[in-house]
């Protein structure tokens, strides 16, 4: 551990300020130097200013000149200004240069247990009513909560007066340097609460020195892709420490698993296992907290101390892989949060390059090419289910072709792959055999970070913005990923097993001679594959229930697991949901409670508007800024969207990324699309602006139109809702 850099941060001037960990576990700050540089496309025309020094690059590639500068300034005034037509290629942010140069990492010889962590969390009053907001004079902070290493530091209010809060907003800023945590820890921190104490500490004129070497927080307006959605976010870098939001880090886990229906930390915790649903956490809603500091202060700081103790378990569970990444590449670790896996590649092969002084290629196009293999075979339910798939497959064949990417003049991409693979091999072998738990669990991280990496050497090839990306040899992997998931297709079908559905890598198949020895179907079957490339045995289940193409749901006598967005949509309604998830466990088997009483039971309570509006809303992530859509439906701009229209109605407006929850009110004159009939739940006025109960009854029909060659129940006429406006 002693020596291992824990914190990095270039200032205006070009100094590298570093935070070293000791051999007692303290932290020790150096001053370091950095010569930043830039690959240039072409010689410039023109000398460059005095400190600056060119070299010529070997080999072929557009960016063959190689600049160093002795001062940041120079560095800066030069590629941000007036070239002569020479094109500049910085790395950014300098930090990561500075690792690049130096060949250094961060946290090298740390374990993930000798990280300083500290989770945050505040809470506040808003006297007004309503989403508090910083910017009001009576709004203010209550508590801060810090955790440090399982214990708690409550920063409480004294009174409710700005001098209070001052001083409250000191204490943090104090506590914060008394514990010198390497990673600051919390759920939805960028969003709110740093942006919160950001703006209640201008109003009081406190600086918001939160981060090392003396240094102010810096924010600024940022956006993340989570699969096919943007978020919007007040992004806060702190100097010298990482700044890791929980709320985001489970997004992007759900990426894959899509098996989440609320980010919130409640419903996150719940989820990873952190917080039982039966346990006794303390739970507030958002309009109980203030009343609750005044009357009961004890519950007050036990529903702050669980928020802290689940943001720990979070971050335990989601930050290693991440932390094992700043290990791996020459960037920080909140750069690593927020970064996707082509830009963290790339850093490895531009290191290579850099130290090689070879020439460096441009990003090349990338035409479209096939997919991988996906087939559903059959629908309907079918049990003794197996799931056969091949280890890593794009990256091994990638290893068995042997075929470095065209422009990978320098030959890095294949064996860096390897070299990957055998990290993988071992630190899984580890996790296995190793002898104390937490060598256990930090060998299960890094194999778990290695396999993320040596699969996402595949998904850069196919990028379009990757340096070193080369479609045609993607498009070669994928074609032979094809061929052979189809001849093993083949060869399972020889042995009597009913093929059930086949996705890019991965076999379910329905087998009752081979259900109770998987084993040894695998050995009849995995000798038609090439050297190199293995089949796994990855899953027993006693039902599956093939609905269409990508969409199934799995049981495995404990739990039932859904695939595919049509069963997973995190915007259908609650009682949709409920209803899908009854018929769902009672076709695999998991319950005898058949959906059709649940579903008159909606018929007759909707009648009557008897549901709860909760039940019936529809909570959707908004694509769009609100201001955004409202500037460009005046300009005539279209489709008119329900959930932007939402937005509208709110105050404050909710960002992009964020989730809204609406309903639909019956129609009226002028008023017949969903979009012109959309409220805010928390708007909801059963007397002035009921729900229109035909609309969700409608949605019933719909539902049971969709699943009936499941059930053999056909629609029938909905009921007349009654009621004043149940028109």
């Amino acid at each position: 551990m002693a020596g291992s850099l824990c914190g990095v941060w270039v200032d205006e001037v070009g100094r590298v300020f570093t935070t070293v960990a000791t051999e007692s576990g303290g932290r020790e700050e150096r001053l370091e130097t950095l010569r930043p540089f830039a690959w240039l496309n072409a010689a410039p025309s023109t000398p460059l200013p005095a400190g600056w020094q060119i070299e010529t690059l070997k080999g072929e590639g557009p960016f063959h000149q190689l600049a160093h500068a002795e001062t940041l300034e120079a560095f800066t005034a030069y590629v941000r200004g007036e070239r002569d037509g020479v094109s500049a290629d910085a790395l950014r942010p300098l930090e990561s240069q500075f690792l690049l140069q130096r060949r250094e990492r961060l946290y090298r010889e740390m374990t993930f247990g000798q990280l300083r962590r500290c989770q945050l969390d505040i809470e506040v009053a808003s006297p007004a009513g309503g989403f508090p907001d910083a910017a009001r004079p009576d709004d203010r902070v209550l508590a801060i909560g810090l955790r440090s290493g399982g214990k708690n530091r409550l920063l409480v209010l004294d009174e409710a007066t700005d001098a209070a809060e001052k001083k409250l907003l000191q204490e943090f800023g104090t506590a914060l340097a008394e514990s010198d945590p390497d990673v600051i820890e919390g759920h939805n921190l960028f969003k709110f609460d740093l942006d919160y104490l950001r703006q209640r500490s201008k109003r009081h004129k406190l600086p918001c020195a939160w981060g090392r070497y003396g240094q102010k927080a810096a924010f600024r307006s940022s956006k993340l892709k989570v699969a096919e959605r943007w978020i919007d976010f007040t992004r806060c870098d702190l100097p010298g420490r990482a700044v890791v939001d929980t709320y985001l880090l489970v997004q992007i886990f759900d990426i894959t698993t899509r098996e989440m229906t609320s980010y919130g930390l409640k419903e996150a915790a719940i989820y990873f296992g952190i917080t039982d649903e039966d346990s006794e956490r303390t739970y507030l809603r958002g309009d109980e907290i203030q009343h609750v500091f005044a009357a009961d202060r004890a519950r007050f700081c036990s529903y702050l101390e669980d928020d802290l103790r689940e943001t720990q378990g979070l971050a335990d569970q989601l930050l290693p892989t991440y932390f094992e990444q700043a290990r791996t590449f020459p960037t920080l670790l909140q750069e690593a949060t927020l970064r996707g896996a082509t830009s963290k590649i790339d850093l490895l092969f531009l290191e290579e390059y850099y130290h090689a002084r070879q020439a460096v290629p441009s990003p090349p196009e990338v035409k479209p090419f096939e997919g991988g293999y996906t087939r559903s075979f059959q629908e309907g339910v079918f049990k003794h289910v197996l799931h056969f798939d091949v280890a890593s497959l794009y990256p091994s064949l990638l290893l068995y072709i042997g075929r470095n990417p065209k422009n990978d003049t320098l030959g890095v991409f294949i064996p860096l792959l390897r070299r990957l693979r055998e990290y993988r091999l071992k630190y899984k072998l580890l996790a296995k055999q190793a002898p104390g738990e937490e060598e256990r669990a930090e060998a299960q991280a890094r194999q778990t970070n290695f396999k993320i990496l040596i699969n996402s050497f595949y998904g850069y090839l196919g990028f379009s913005g990757a340096r070193f990306g080369d479609g045609e040899l993607a498009a070669e992997v994928t074609r032979r990923g094809r061929e052979l998931l189809q001849q093993l297709i083949d060869e399972f079908a020889k042995h009597g097993c009913t093929i059930l559905e086949a996705d890019t890598d991965g076999i379910y198949l329905s087998s009752e001679k081979y259900f109770g020895e998987p084993d040894a179907l695998l050995a009849l079957v995995a000798p038609i594959l090439p050297a190199g490339i293995e089949l796994e045995h990855d899953g027993r289940y006693a039902a599956m229930w093939c609905y269409k193409a990508k969409n199934y749901a799995l049981y495995d006598g404990k739990k039932v697991t859904l695939r595919g967005s049509a069963l997973r949509s995190r915007g259908i309604e609650p009682y949709l949901k409920k209803l899908s998830a009854r018929l769902i466990n009672f076709l695999v088997g998991a319950s005898p409670e058949s959906p059709v009483p649940m579903l008159e039971d909606y018929r007759k309570r909707l009648a009557v508007r008897e549901v709860p509006v909760a039940e019936l809303a529809k909570s959707e992530t908004l694509n769009q800024n609100p201001d955004a859509y409202e500037k460009l439906i005046a300009e005539g701009g279209k489709p008119r969207r329900a959930s932007a229209e939402v937005a509208l109605q709110m105050s404050p407006r909710p960002r992009m990324g964020e989730r809204v929850s609406y309903y639909i009110t019956p129609k009226t004159k002028g008023k017949t699309s969903d979009w012109q009939r959309a409220r805010p739940l928390a708007l909801h006025d059963p007397a002035t602006a009921p729900y229109d109960a035909d609309y969700y009854a409608e949605k019933l029909n719909d539902w049971l139109e969709r699943y009936d060659t499941f059930l053999g129940v056909k629609p029938v006429a909905p009921p007349q809702a009654q009621g004043e406006l149940g028109v």
